[in-house]
């Protein structure tokens, strides 16, 4: 058994496709992955032969039920919950943080306090916000630290009081890339019996989550970032399954999961969720369970990403007039994704990727709703930066394509 980059590849036809004659070559990864043509397929199945609600006596009412269950299944293989109870799906993963913050805050009294980082995409801080001021509870935002574009831990724990009710961060930085240690920020909160709410939706297609590990209350992450359809997917602690008193209609189930999901489930990308994940497996042993496969393939995906990061590394340290936000160098690789902010000196972003997008070249530039990083970076009226991001069916000659087209903004080094 080996990781084959052309193999997977295989799975996505819209990396094969021609433009204007000319290959496409996607770095868009952060902003929402390719989906695998078995993912295509079994929304498809779904749609065409078993759309139905819950509940029902009837085959594809039967089949929806079941399904409900597997995709719970398959949530708890892909983030290490206790049990399938402990997973909650959604619209997306903004939708299911602002109605769980909701939830969350209802017994928030005036004098509590909520810490937000400046390295967290928005979802995972206005909602915070929002719901702090509903409940007249002070919000403290942690910022980064310049150099690497790391949170700044110190302030963090300088900021955690016996007022703290909760701390809402990052797994990793959905700008820079940059992976935050979430068993120390739990560590902290635990010291005053505070709640901790991780964003992993940009660390979730490249590394293997483990909430039990982790410690956190809650995780959400979003399954079109990993290969799936537009799915929430949230972690809910056993604690708070059934002690939090969520928003919902009177008629609709009080136990389990189920409390948490208003109205009617998007059951084809429940169906699709299903087929990610197993996709997700596929470079493990078929006849290991399905958390062990995920891990095998993991291991594989990493190992991959992580020689693309050195490789762009390399590349990028020749140019005098480009910076890098965030971790640098090859020997930290395994403290960022293989995401990279970068700007060009006296070059807009948008002008970067917009003549990138004429060689059919999909990269990102802008602020990608993580507003307190590119404040604190003071790059809020310049534009942003210039988001690269790979995924494990990207290659080498890919990062080659990708400097050529770049080169008439770039100047060497001096040797």
């Amino acid at each position: 058994m080996g990781f084959s980059v052309e193999q997977t590849r295989q799975q996505f036809p819209a990396l094969h496709q021609m433009v204007d004659g000319s290959p496409v070559c996607f770095f868009d990864g952060p902003g929402g992955a390719q989906v695998p043509q078995s993912v295509l397929d079994t929304m498809t199945a779904y749609l065409g032969r078993f759309n139905s609600n819950l509940g029902g006596a009837f085959f594809s009412s039967a089949v929806t039920t079941s399904l409900m269950q597997e995709a719970r299944s398959a949530g708890q293989a892909l983030l290490g919950a206790e049990s399938p109870d402990n997973i909650v799906f959604g619209a997306n993963m903004t939708s299911l943080t602002f109605q769980l913050s909701r939830t969350i805050s209802r017994d928030w009294q005036q004098g509590d306090e909520v810490i937000v980082t400046a390295l967290d995409h928005y979802s995972n801080v206005s909602s915070w916000q929002q719901a702090a001021e509903d409940k007249g509870v002070t919000v403290h935002q942690v910022g980064v630290t310049t150099e690497d574009c790391s949170l700044d831990y110190e302030q963090l724990a300088n900021l955690v009081s016996a007022k703290t009710r909760l701390i809402a961060v990052t797994y990793a930085s959905n700008t820079t890339g940059t992976i935050v240690d979430i068993a120390k920020v739990v560590k902290l909160a635990r010291q005053v019996g505070a709640q901790v709410y991780v964003d992993a939706v940009h660390y979730a297609p490249h590394g293997l989550i483990d909430v039990q590990q982790l410690g956190c209350d809650f995780l959400v992450c979003s399954a079109y970032k990993f290969f799936g359809p537009h799915l929430g997917v949230a972690y809910i602690a056993p604690q708070w399954l059934q002690t939090l008193t969520p928003y919902k209609v009177e008629p609709a189930t009080n136990e389990g999961p189920g409390r948490f999901e208003t109205g009617t489930q998007s059951f084809e990308a429940l169906a699709g969720f299903v087929a990610t994940v197993d996709y997700l497996a596929q470079w493990g042993f078929e006849d290991l369970p399905l958390r062990e496969r995920l891990a095998q393939s993991f291991a594989a995906y990493q190992a991959h990403e992580q020689e693309l990061s050195a490789y762009f590394l390399e590349k990028l340290v020749k140019y005098s007039n480009v910076s890098l936000y965030g971790v640098a160098g090859t020997h930290a690789l395994d403290k960022r994704t293989p995401t990279f902010a970068i700007r060009i000196r006296d070059v807009m972003p948008q002008d970067v990727a917009s003549h990138l997008a004429k060689g059919n070249i999909c990269v990102w530039s802008g602020h990608f709703y993580a507003l307190g990083l590119i404040k604190q970076l003071d790059l809020l009226d310049k534009g942003g930066v210039i988001r690269i991001g790979m995924m494990h069916y990207n290659t080498t000659s890919e990062i080659d394509a990708l400097f050529e087209y770049l080169a008439p903004f770039l100047i060497e080094a001096d040797r």
